[in-house]
């Protein structure tokens, strides 16, 4: 049934680039053979997996396409919200000002072969358990396939960028945050779901699953990538943009990944002795080195964006600074100290799990600093509430102003350290496999035993404090308006919701992990949530009249909670034993 709704909406995609998308309009450039061909490629490859047996296979290919199919359907409808504003010269390039041009007849195909690849994944999970319970779970040696996550960032990376660079006034070259809103929704969910993806097929107790997950993402990557990189190439004033070479190069790689052994079991190799070593690869050093080094560059530019400017004015207005920034040298600060001691053997394992939950402070920071750049481009004067409310008002017009080398570098910080983050995950899983062949916690001395139950009270209400810390305001001033979660939802917001469920998705592993792991998450997840309690200090002092808010309280006692929490999973592990 998932190859049939497949192979429909890969017919429905095909025609849809047969037709104009928009009323009147054309393609910058032959494109629709390179449109048939994505489009078919993947029902192809399911259909050549069912057609020779391999059901898990066709499986996983099905659950990679299905789930990129949000965020590739959200970038055909921005052709419906505005065709005006949509960067897909290979459907439509504008040759005059148009105002909200009409969809044409080729866009409803287009949704509908996306809609069509959603109905298909439904059924197709269904199959990819049926495959995971018959093949029980690996054997945890991975080769190759631990670089699936990291393609996953780096074509995640690559969508959030330009896709070409334009000299053309009828279709601007911009990222995905300075796009229109629904295009900048489809970019950042694909961002997000291409690494998760890889991640998921990873982890498949399902060999094959899992090598379809990989060749699914990597054939959806490329129908994205491709287009705008070939665009650069053929279309007048366009050029090639790094953006789109890293999506589709990410895409290629991970479909190349499927022709790769996923465990030792497969090829009939024994997994014992000199083998089972030679299965790690890289080794258990290396990636240490990775996830030290990688946070140590991240907090480098987190820094590097606190201290350059965040604007450039473009005449002699004068440039105003927003208090985020120092909440972001102190993101780079709580990253940097336990980044250098990964590096530190004996303590390594520990501060590796604090590196993968303090990345999220520079989330928090990040974010907030990056909604002061936005206020420029979206607002027709600068909001003094970003800025420090002693600043003249109103402030010069937008046009006076422009992006500055703080916004880059941070930026820069940002996609730092999700690598970070990623490349500490899969350290952790390398330690397990280590810790595992030598039936002993690594540079522990304690046990396998969990965590367990004896921490779900408090970790409870810890997340319940979390939770209320993030959504309520650390501070209030005179005429300034804090971000939330619940009210007041802006850029910044999005830096407190990564950094919430950041700690939730720690809370949430407690239970199941080793003691030291454990702690070290909780560790990790304290100084978050102390981060957030900072902002009072950092941020605050630098508003007239500031005081302290409900959410300071509220972070601190989860800070001191989540620390308690720590201890009790140490504790109750050393009676255990």
């Amino acid at each position: 049934m998932s190859a049939g709704l497949v192979s429909a909406g890969a017919v429905a995609l095909a025609a849809g680039a047969l037709l104009p998308v928009i009323q009147g309009g054309s393609p910058g450039f032959t494109a629709a053979p390179l449109l048939v061909v994505l489009a078919l490629a993947p029902a192809a490859a399911v259909l050549f997996a069912v057609v020779t047996g391999r059901s898990g296979l066709a499986a996983g290919l099905v659950l990679g396409l299905t789930a990129l199919a949000p965020g590739r359907l959200l970038l055909d409808l921005q052709l419906l919200a505005d065709g005006s504003l949509a960067a897909r010269p290979e459907l439509f390039l504008a040759d005059r000002l148009l105002a909200l041009p009409p969809a044409g007849p080729g866009l409803w195909p287009l949704v509908a072969g996306h809609l069509l690849t959603l109905a298909a994944g439904a059924f197709a999970a269904g199959a990819a358990r049926d495959e995971a319970e018959l093949a029980g779970e690996l054997d945890g040696r991975r080769r190759w396939r631990l670089l699936g996550p990291v393609l996953g960032v780096a074509g995640g990376v690559g969508l959030l960028l330009a896709p070409f660079g334009s000299g053309n006034a009828y279709l601007l070259a911009k990222n995905a945050f300075e796009g229109p809103t629904v295009a900048m929704a489809g970019y950042l969910l694909l961002a997000a779901l291409l690494p998760l993806t890889a991640l998921v097929a990873v982890s498949s107790p399902s060999a094959e699953v899992g090598k379809g997950g990989f060749a699914g993402a990597g054939l959806a990557a490329l129908a994205v990538g491709v287009p705008p990189v070939l665009a650069g190439l053929v279309v007048d004033r366009l050029s090639v943009a790094p953006g789109s070479v890293v999506v589709a190069v990410a895409g290629l790689a991970l479909v190349g990944l499927a022709f790769t052994r996923f465990d030792v079991a497969e090829a009939g190799e024994a997994v014992t002795g000199d083998m089972a070593g030679e299965a790690k690869l890289p080794g258990l050093f290396w990636w240490r080195l990775a996830t030290g080094g990688l946070a140590l560059l991240a907090a480098a530019a987190a820094a590097a964006g606190a201290l350059a400017p965040v604007l450039k004015a473009n005449g002699p207005a004068p440039v105003p600074e927003t208090p985020a920034r120092w909440l972001l040298l102190g993101a780079a600060v709580v990253l940097a100290v336990p980044a250098l001691f990964v590096f530190v053997p004996r303590l390594s394992a520990f501060a590796r799990g604090v590196v993968a939950a303090t990345w999220a402070g520079v989330v928090l920071a990040g974010a907030a600093v990056l909604s002061a750049a936005l206020s420029v481009t979206e607002d027709k004067a600068v909001d003094p509430a970003l800025f420090g409310v002693d600043l003249p008002v109103p402030l010069p017009d937008k046009v006076g102003f422009s992006a500055g080398p703080g916004v880059t570098w941070t930026f820069i910080a940002l996609v730092l350290a999700a690598v970070a983050a990623l490349a500490a995950v899969i350290t952790g899983v390398v330690e397990r496999d280590v810790s595992d062949d030598d039936n002993a916690e690594l540079d522990t001395g304690l046990d396998g035993t969990r965590a367990g139950g004896n921490v779900l009270t408090p970790l409870v209400a810890a997340a319940v404090l979390a939770i209320a810390a993030f959504g309520t305001p650390v501070f209030t001033a005179p005429g300034y308006t804090a971000p939330g979660l619940w009210s007041d939802f802006g850029a910044a917001s999005w830096g407190l919701l990564g950094a919430l469920a950041v700690v939730l998705g720690l809370y949430a592993l407690v239970p199941r992990s080793r003691p030291v792991a454990a702690a070290s998450a909780l560790a990790g997840a304290a100084l978050v949530l102390g981060l957030r309690a900072a902002e009072l200090p950092l941020v605050g002092s630098e508003y007239d009249g500031s005081s302290a808010g409900i959410g300071f309280w509220l972070a601190l006692a989860g800070a001191v909670v989540t620390l308690v929490t720590a201890g009790m999973a140490v504790a109750g592990a050393r009676r255990a034993g």
